[in-house]
Protein backbone atom coordinates (compact mmCIF):
# COMPACT_ATOMS: atom_id res chain seq x y z
CA UNK A 1 0.00 0.00 0.00
CA UNK A 2 1.31 3.44 -0.90
CA UNK A 3 0.93 6.47 1.34
CA UNK A 4 1.03 10.02 0.10
CA UNK A 5 3.41 12.67 1.33
CA UNK A 6 4.30 16.13 0.18
CA UNK A 7 4.52 16.45 -3.59
CA UNK A 8 8.27 17.14 -3.43
CA UNK A 9 8.99 13.69 -1.93
CA UNK A 10 8.45 10.29 -3.54
CA UNK A 11 5.78 8.11 -1.92
CA UNK A 12 6.89 5.66 0.80
CA UNK A 13 5.96 2.04 1.08
CA UNK A 14 4.49 1.04 4.44
CA UNK A 15 7.42 -1.29 5.17
CA UNK A 16 9.95 1.50 4.55
CA UNK A 17 11.20 3.57 7.48
CA UNK A 18 10.77 7.33 7.34
CA UNK A 19 13.86 9.28 6.26
CA UNK A 20 16.44 9.91 9.00
CA UNK A 21 17.10 13.46 7.88
CA UNK A 22 14.31 15.98 7.73
CA UNK A 23 14.03 17.17 4.14
CA UNK A 24 15.00 20.78 3.62
CA UNK A 25 12.39 23.17 2.39
CA UNK A 26 12.79 24.02 -1.26
CA UNK A 27 12.48 27.69 -0.57
CA UNK A 28 14.67 29.38 2.03
CA UNK A 29 11.76 31.71 2.82
CA UNK A 30 9.79 28.72 4.18
CA UNK A 31 12.45 28.08 6.85
CA UNK A 32 13.27 30.23 9.82
CA UNK A 33 16.72 30.91 11.18
CA UNK A 34 15.63 29.52 14.53
CA UNK A 35 14.60 26.22 12.91
CA UNK A 36 17.93 26.02 11.11
CA UNK A 37 19.89 26.68 14.32
CA UNK A 38 17.83 24.12 16.25
CA UNK A 39 18.41 21.55 13.51
CA UNK A 40 22.13 22.36 13.53
CA UNK A 41 22.28 21.89 17.31
CA UNK A 42 20.39 18.59 17.06
CA UNK A 43 22.69 17.35 14.30
CA UNK A 44 25.76 18.44 16.25
CA UNK A 45 24.54 16.68 19.38
CA UNK A 46 23.87 13.50 17.40
CA UNK A 47 27.33 13.62 15.82
CA UNK A 48 28.95 14.25 19.22
CA UNK A 49 27.11 11.30 20.80
CA UNK A 50 28.15 9.05 17.91
CA UNK A 51 31.79 10.18 18.16
CA UNK A 52 31.82 9.65 21.93
CA UNK A 53 30.38 6.16 21.54
CA UNK A 54 32.98 5.36 18.88
CA UNK A 55 35.88 6.63 21.00
CA UNK A 56 34.54 4.79 24.05
CA UNK A 57 34.49 1.52 22.14
CA UNK A 58 38.02 2.17 20.82
CA UNK A 59 39.23 2.84 24.37
CA UNK A 60 37.65 -0.40 25.57
CA UNK A 61 39.40 -2.39 22.83
CA UNK A 62 42.71 -0.64 23.54
CA UNK A 63 42.31 -1.27 27.27
CA UNK A 64 41.76 -4.98 26.73
CA UNK A 65 44.77 -5.12 24.42
CA UNK A 66 46.96 -3.18 26.85
CA UNK A 67 45.94 -5.48 29.69
CA UNK A 68 46.98 -8.52 27.67
CA UNK A 69 50.27 -6.91 26.60
CA UNK A 70 51.06 -5.96 30.21
CA UNK A 71 50.35 -9.48 31.47
CA UNK A 72 52.54 -11.19 28.86
CA UNK A 73 55.26 -8.54 29.24
CA UNK A 74 55.25 -8.97 33.01
CA UNK A 75 55.58 -12.72 32.67
CA UNK A 76 58.50 -12.24 30.25
CA UNK A 77 60.28 -9.95 32.73
CA UNK A 78 59.80 -12.45 35.56
CA UNK A 79 61.18 -15.29 33.43
CA UNK A 80 64.21 -13.20 32.42
CA UNK A 81 64.86 -12.46 36.12
CA UNK A 82 64.72 -16.18 36.91
CA UNK A 83 67.13 -16.90 34.05
CA UNK A 84 69.56 -14.26 35.32
CA UNK A 85 69.36 -15.68 38.86
CA UNK A 86 70.10 -19.15 37.50
CA UNK A 87 73.04 -17.77 35.52
CA UNK A 88 74.37 -16.01 38.62
CA UNK A 89 74.01 -19.13 40.73
CA UNK A 90 75.72 -21.21 38.04
CA UNK A 91 78.53 -18.68 37.83
CA UNK A 92 79.09 -18.88 41.59
CA UNK A 93 79.05 -22.70 41.50
CA UNK A 94 81.39 -22.84 38.51
CA UNK A 95 83.87 -20.40 40.00
CA UNK A 96 83.69 -22.04 43.44
CA UNK A 97 85.52 -25.11 42.20
CA UNK A 98 88.28 -22.93 40.73
CA UNK A 99 88.80 -20.11 43.31
CA UNK A 100 86.71 -21.16 46.30
CA UNK A 101 83.13 -20.35 47.30
CA UNK A 102 83.71 -17.01 49.08
CA UNK A 103 85.91 -15.56 46.39
CA UNK A 104 83.53 -16.84 43.69
CA UNK A 105 80.63 -15.08 45.43
CA UNK A 106 82.67 -11.87 45.72
CA UNK A 107 83.71 -11.94 42.04
CA UNK A 108 80.11 -12.53 40.94
CA UNK A 109 78.71 -9.72 43.09
CA UNK A 110 81.37 -7.24 41.92
CA UNK A 111 80.78 -8.17 38.27
CA UNK A 112 77.03 -7.69 38.67
CA UNK A 113 77.52 -4.32 40.42
CA UNK A 114 79.80 -3.12 37.62
CA UNK A 115 77.23 -4.20 35.00
CA UNK A 116 74.48 -2.42 36.97
CA UNK A 117 76.58 0.77 37.20
CA UNK A 118 77.21 0.75 33.44
CA UNK A 119 73.50 0.27 32.74
CA UNK A 120 72.61 3.06 35.18
CA UNK A 121 75.12 5.43 33.54
CA UNK A 122 73.68 4.66 30.10
CA UNK A 123 70.17 5.30 31.38
CA UNK A 124 71.27 8.63 32.92
CA UNK A 125 72.89 9.73 29.64
CA UNK A 126 69.75 8.91 27.69
CA UNK A 127 67.57 10.67 30.27
CA UNK A 128 69.68 13.83 29.97
CA UNK A 129 69.50 13.63 26.18
CA UNK A 130 65.70 13.31 26.17
CA UNK A 131 65.29 16.04 28.81
CA UNK A 132 67.50 18.32 26.72
CA UNK A 133 65.40 17.71 23.63
CA UNK A 134 62.19 18.46 25.50
CA UNK A 135 63.51 21.67 27.05
CA UNK A 136 64.70 23.19 23.75
CA UNK A 137 62.28 25.67 22.16
CA UNK A 138 60.76 24.62 18.87
CA UNK A 139 62.71 26.32 16.08
CA UNK A 140 60.39 25.41 13.20
CA UNK A 141 58.46 28.33 11.70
Amino acid sequence: MITTQSPALPPLMEDQAPPLVKPAADDAADRSLLDDVQQLITDGRTLLEAELAYQKSRAAVAGQGAKSVAAWGGLAVVLVCFALMALTFGLVLGLASVIGPWLATLVTVVALLIAAALCGAAAARRWKHVAGQLSQPDETP
